[in-house]
């Protein structure tokens, strides 16, 4: 009976930290959080250790956050703490790993007693600096940086930090809002708790916390040793912004825990896109835990039976003050590094690469960036590539893995800035061929309305190395940015679009897993039909042959299928 009850309460506290995530995207201001959900909340015992955390929000975020309250408590032990404090950093080092992130932590006390803090973050549209771009060279060119400090004591708002903040940000009204909005979420979390708590006449956490932290890591020790034990290396090439990056990864499964090594990747970049290591940490354990043990609640449990080494400046660990704004640039990737070492160890069990890399349009105007003309703005419109093959199932199409945002509609960046997006759409041929096709990335035709220039600030990877296909899956269409007038953009940098122009944003799709002339033709012939495979790669790639009315051609595609030679049919 007692461990019913207890994991009633565990489930009872997953939905407390849900209501909290929710009551952040409810009252949150910018685009980010209240269109794409790109947040994080989770409750914490008295040592820091994180016992539940939402679904909703980003891996990134979760993952990274559950090892950042123990940071506050370094710097604000809980004995310290008091009723109606609340304490704020944006630190990448012991945040969520760029300035743009802002991480919250709030004590909950029952009388006079404190049982349990909560914690949530979420990335603001503007922090100051060079904006969203990895064009600086340190941190400090990057904006505000606050270290951990009360931003709330005893109930007092720090309207100090307030006016500080509202004077080195573009967008105050958005960025303060969020602020707020965050303390909302803490508040209503510690509401919820003590609701609960009330309830089922509970004094504290700790029965509930060392249930629930015992279970876990038991729960994800136990899978671990299920999993083949050995060691595993895998390396994948990427962009970066001035040369190519390099991410190694040795995985080494033993002892119940699974160690991940990146020596040998690349050192750290002169530019933005540098990852601290709570990130690598984050996005690493999430790729393993999608593996090993999917459906066993995350907390510190499940956490620590996850190590994850790499030398320091290795561009995965980078340290103070490197430029890391647009970290994700590499955060995003390792998964796919991950599974590139699960694969070996366990075939036809995890995706082929896809686009990984968010393809975020971030899209300024204003003084010093693009002239003095026309509505001065600074908006993040979340999108996405395509997604890897799966070895049962096609890659999902614009689709944001591993990171998990919501797609921004185009309405509502349309309603809040000059921009106009003209077209939407698949990009067709963009998903690697496969038995199983990779997901499609798409294309998106933008102006700006007023007829005077605006600014991208481009992030983008895969667009010199597309994602890999596996198992004789064919790569996914490299990514490219260009202007309707022809010329082709940086991948990465701040590029003015002038006026009258349109920006055109193709981006990439996923790897195929598996050799494409085992598709079934219906497949290859619906994918035709709904113009996501043109009737030209159907032939080329998949060796099926289209009609003009869009049947497939038994006797043609039979043919070229066994390899005589064949008169192309289709165009």
């Amino acid at each position: 009976m007692r461990d019913i009850r207890l994991q009633v309460m565990w489930n009872r506290l997953v939905s407390v930290v849900e209501e909290q995530a929710q009551t952040l995207i409810r009252t949150s201001f910018s685009t980010s959080a209240r269109e794409a959900g790109d947040v994080s909340a989770g409750v914490f015992d008295l040592e820091g250790r994180m016992l539940a955390q939402a679904v909703t929000g980003t891996a990134g975020h979760v993952n990274s956050m559950a090892r950042a309250v123990k940071h506050f408590l370094d710097e604000f032990p809980a004995e310290t703490m008091e009723p109606g404090d609340v304490y704020v950093t944006n630190d990448p080092w012991k945040g969520t790993g760029h300035l743009h992130d802002i991480t919250m932590v709030s004590p909950t006390f029952k009388g006079d007693e404190m049982v349990a803090l909560f914690a949530s973050t979420t990335h603001v549209v503007d922090i100051g600096g060079q904006g969203m771009s990895p064009d600086s060279r340190q941190v400090f060119h990057e904006g505000l940086y606050i270290p951990i400090l009360p931003l709330i004591k005893r109930g007092e708002m720090n309207d100090w930090l307030l006016k500080v903040l509202r004077h080195n940000v573009r967008e105050p009204v958005q960025v303060e809002g969020d602020f707020y909005a965050l303390v909302a979420c803490n508040e209503r979390g510690s509401n919820r708790l003590l609701s609960m708590m009330a309830e089922y006449g509970m004094t504290d956490l700790s029965e509930l916390g060392s249930y629930i932290i015992e279970h876990s890591h038991r729960g994800i020790t136990e899978a671990i040793e299920k999993l083949p034990q050995g060691t595993w290396t895998h390396s994948m090439r990427i962009d970066g912004y001035d040369v190519p990056i390099d991410l190694v990864a040795s995985l080494t499964i033993g002892g119940g825990k699974v160690l991940v090594d990146y020596s040998g990747s690349s050192p750290v970049s002169s530019y933005g896109i540098n990852c601290p290591m709570c990130y690598t940490e984050a996005y690493t354990a999430f790729a393993v835990k999608c593996v090993a043990a999917p459906r066993i609640p995350n907390n510190t449990g499940t956490l620590d039976a996850i190590e994850v080494t790499a030398p320091e400046n290795a561009i995965v660990n980078a340290q103070p003050p490197c430029a890391v704004v647009a970290r994700s640039t590499i955060g995003h990737m390792l998964p796919d590094v991950v599974f590139g070492c699960l694969h070996q160890a366990l075939p036809d069990c995890v995706p082929a690469e896809g686009t990984s890399n968010l393809w975020n349009v971030r899209l300024a105007a204003g003084h010093g960036l693009t002239g003095t003309e026309g509505t001065t703005f600074n908006v993040t419109s979340f999108h996405s590539g395509g997604a890897g093959a799966r070895p049962r199932q096609d890659g999902l199409s614009a689709t944001p893995f591993p990171s998990g945002v919501r797609t921004v509609p185009i309405e509502i960046t349309e309603a809040i800035t000059p921009i106009v997006v003209w077209r939407k759409e698949f990009r067709t041929d963009s998903g690697g061929a496969g038995k199983q096709r990779g997901g499609l990335g798409q294309i998106m035709e933008i102006t700006n309305r007023e007829d005077v220039p605006f600014g991208i600030h481009a992030v983008f990877e895969r667009v010199k190395h597309a994602a890999r296909g596996r198992d004789g899956g064919l790569d996914g269409l490299r990514g490219q940015v260009n202007l309707a007038s022809g010329t082709v953009l940086r991948g990465k940098g701040f590029q003015v679009i002038p006026k009258g122009e349109r920006l055109i944003v193709n981006m990439p799709g996923g790897g195929g897993y598996g050799e494409p002339t085992d598709r079934d033709p219906r497949k290859v012939q619906k994918d035709v039909r709904n113009e996501l495979v043109s009737r030209a790669a159907a032939e080329r790639d998949y060796k099926v042959v289209i009609a003009d009315d869009l049947s497939v051609d038994e006797s043609a595609t039979a043919a070229l299928r066994s390899g005589k030679n064949l008169r192309r049919i289709a165009s």
